[in-house]
């Protein structure tokens, strides 16, 4: 309200022709810039999930201020000129607030401010601090932030996180736990798993009613930067797949006393970080045996098929059959303990996995989106999410046939952290387990 206030007050009524020629023109080019960036951001397939009206709203608005501030700054009062500049700020404030919205990227001001000033994160210590906890029984983990060497991959990437369970301080050395690798998603830190979906009180309560136990879990940075989109996969963007792989598991292994063991493993990712759960579990058995996949996609998705190709793997669809989880599937024939959830969106919640000829049953609708529009364009999925159809349930219909254990669980909720934080609550119980 401020902020439509304050844009009113800049335009004001100057003279007719600023209302009549300038102010029309200031709203034509707000309007063109945000179909502008609606056109980019469908094109580059940054989401499978059709952005609100609001956002477009306010990119217009923000765009349109700019206008008014650059085409009325001659002839204008010294205020007036203030509140077109007052205005900018404002609008982009209001636009990012809409995509804060959107995504649940910042549930509260204080994880945002802990974000942005890189604040510590709940249960975090020092590495330096774990021996002098060795035999205190603490009522909570511990976070650890790890420097992960990338020998094997060569990828560069941040700080990482490392979770421990009350129960691995508890004896004069670290017990063999079971490990999680928790995967975000496209835009992300490795810290969001934390921060955004704050499941750290979630973890907590789970050891507190368990004996201090959970498995060990590594918050991993799949993207080396915030908005690179590697959908854990070695090209062009990175050797991410052989960082989570060759450079992160050994190390937890050995630095943390995981088990080394595949039944041992399992991993956890939400959107892009769902599609890196299946395909990283079902291309190596012998290296993870539990998946939970939160409201990812079908398989490594970059735009369109060919963007995709184009994009991760430098052109070469070889290695785009080589990452695609239904195909490494297929190819791969029947697994051997290995089991899978599928966490997404739908109405009413309903649990179920696949049945008689693996068909699905029904009481379950998507919200429906438009065939029309191949993934990266329009903001839809490649295969429309709908009751018949769905990565979810085609990636569990394969894997069912390939004799990996798995189910579909759907809850009400949108494409956000918060839908996140909720299906990891939900899935923790059963991947701990699992493992």
């Amino acid at each position: 309200m401020v902020t439509v206030v304050v844009l009113i007050a800049a335009i004001g009524w100057r003279t007719g022709r600023w209302r009549l020629i300038w102010v029309p023109i200031s709203a034509a080019v707000g309007v063109g810039g945000a179909f502008l960036a609606r056109l980019y951001m469908d094109s580059e397939g940054l989401s499978s999930d059709p952005a609100p009206f609001q956002l477009w709203v306010w990119i217009a608005v923000t765009i349109g201020a700019i206008a008014v501030l650059v085409l009325g700054w001659r002839r204008t009062r010294w205020w007036r000129r203030i509140l077109s500049a007052l205005a900018i700020p404002l609008s982009v404030l209001c636009a990012l607030l809409a995509l804060n919205q959107w995504v649940g990227y910042f549930p509260t001001l204080q994880s945002a401010w802990g974000a942005v000033t890189a604040g510590p994160l709940p249960d975090q210590v020092d590495a330096s601090d774990l021996a002098g906890l060795r035999g205190t029984n603490p009522s909570t983990g511990k976070v650890v932030p790890v420097s992960i060497p990338d020998d094997a991959s060569g990828f560069a990437h941040r700080t990482e996180y490392v979770y421990l369970p009350p129960a691995w301080f508890a004896g004069p050395t670290p017990p063999t736990l079971p490990a999680v690798m928790m995967i975000a998603g496209e835009f992300n830190t490795p810290a969001d798993w934390m921060r955004s979906g704050n499941i750290i009180p979630v973890v907590d309560n789970y050891a507190s009613t368990h004996n201090g136990q959970t498995p060990i879990l590594v918050f991993v940075d799949s993207g080396g930067s915030f908005n690179n989109d590697t959908e854990c996969v070695d090209g062009p963007r990175g050797n991410s797949a052989d960082h989570l792989t060759e450079d992160v598991r050994p190390y937890i292994v050995s630095h943390f006393s995981a088990s080394s063991n595949p039944a041992q493993w399992g991993i956890i990712g939400w959107s892009m970080g769902g599609t890196c759960a299946v395909d990283l579990t079902v291309m190596h058995p012998d290296l993870f045996s539990s998946f939970v996949d939160i409201a990812g996609d079908a398989g490594p998705t970059a735009g369109t098929k060919q963007q995709t190709i184009d994009r991760l793997y430098g052109g070469n669809a070889a290695t785009w059959a080589k990452y695609d989880p239904t195909t490494v599937m297929t190819s791969h024939g029947p697994y051997t303990g290995v089991s899978g959830r599928f966490e997404d969106t739908g109405t009413p919640a309903k649990r179920y996995g696949a049945g008689k000829n693996g068909q699905f049953p029904g009481n379950f609708h998507r919200p429906q989106q438009s065939a029309a529009t191949a993934s990266g364009f329009g903001g839809h999925d490649d295969t429309p999410d709908t009751d018949e159809k769905g990565a979810a349930e085609n990636l569990c219909k394969t894997a069912t046939s390939v004799s990996i254990t798995c189910n579909v669980n759907t809850m009400t909720g949108g494409h956000t952290w918060q839908f996140a934080a909720t299906a990891f609550s939900d899935a923790l119980p059963w991947i701990a387990g699992k493992l």
